[in-house]
């Protein structure tokens, strides 16, 4: 089987349409679903099947993914093992980051890795942390965050190594009652509205968890992703809010640590398994480990 249609099936795996695909490998619809078929010919079973206006993987194209995976994995092998010949990496990485990370690890990044002769193209994108591996349709390396209880594996397809934990405090305006002391319990905040974010991203994560510990459930009057914009409301007295602890603040807020349970967030590079063997992506994943452990030994 030829290995650029297996990377079709592969892209129709990840992206849902043929069209979706064609834009993705610069080609034509016409082109991308005449290879198709010329795969699903060489297979010998039926690998895709329409579903409304889409195509859906059956049974079988889902298991030929999975052996996808591995033959491009191989050659993405050997194609770094020819590279490593060279005395240094080279190339571009594409690099997605959630918001805060890409505030708190891109600069030093495009800096680090430039001097090694890698240029890192990064994105920040605001999206729950389980998209990472559709994000991957589109990026060499994503970072997320999430909260340091999510037990959720990504699987045999993709490789994540945890580049650090951040604790997560309270802040609150300098006048609230609560900011001479220091640090909390979460019974101190029983009575408190929230600055919360949208659903299905790590500070709401991270409050579905101390709801669920604690039992009390913060009422959360604000869904606001941008943590400038928490800042602002916080510092005008609306709500108290979760703010990561490297995140630097521009408003005059008092942070609080949280006692009773530990709140934190897992900072995580996911990659295809596989991808961290060009010496590219690997130059750019050691830079972001020695950025992160940076920022917790200063911060620490």
């Amino acid at each position: 089987m030829d290995a650029g249609r297996l990377r079709m099936l592969r892209e129709l795996a990840d992206h849902g349409t043929v069209a979706a695909v064609a834009q993705v490998l610069s080609m034509t619809p016409s082109a991308v679903s005449q290879q198709l078929k010329i795969l699903q010919r060489e297979a010998g079973v039926p690998l895709i099947e329409p579903e409304g206006r889409r195509v859906r993987l059956t049974d079988a194209g889902q298991v030929l993914v999975g052996h996808a995976d591995a033959v491009l994995a191989a050659l993405d092998r050997a194609r770094s093992e020819m590279d490593a010949y060279r005395s240094t990496p080279r190339g571009t990485v594409s690099v997605s980051f959630f918001p805060s990370g890409a505030a708190m690890l891109l600069a030093p990044l495009v800096i680090r890795a430039a001097k090694r002769g890698v240029q890192v193209l990064g994105r920040d994108i605001d999206v729950p942390a389980s998209r990472a591996p559709a994000q991957l349709a589109d990026f060499d390396v994503v970072v997320v965050h999430r909260d340091e209880r999510d037990p959720a594996s990504w699987g045999p397809r993709f490789e994540a190594e945890e580049l650090l934990r951040e604790p997560l405090d309270v802040v609150v305006p300098a006048g609230h009652c609560l900011a001479g002391r220091g640090r909390v319990r979460l019974a101190d905040l029983a009575d408190e509205r929230w600055i919360g974010v949208e659903g299905g991203l790590m500070v709401d994560d991270v409050l579905n968890s101390i709801a669920t510990l604690s039992g009390v459930q913060p009422r959360i009057t604000q869904r606001i992703n941008d943590f400038r914009v928490v800042e602002e409301l916080v510092q005008v007295g609306t709500g108290i809010a979760l703010m990561p602890r490297y995140v630097r603040l521009t408003r005059d807020l008092v942070r609080l640590p949280i006692t009773d349970i530990p709140v934190a967030r897992r900072v995580e590079a996911v990659t295809r398994t596989g991808a961290s063997t060009r010496p590219a992506v690997n130059a750019v994943l050691e830079e972001l480990r020695a950025i992160a452990a940076d920022i917790s030994s200063t911060a620490g």
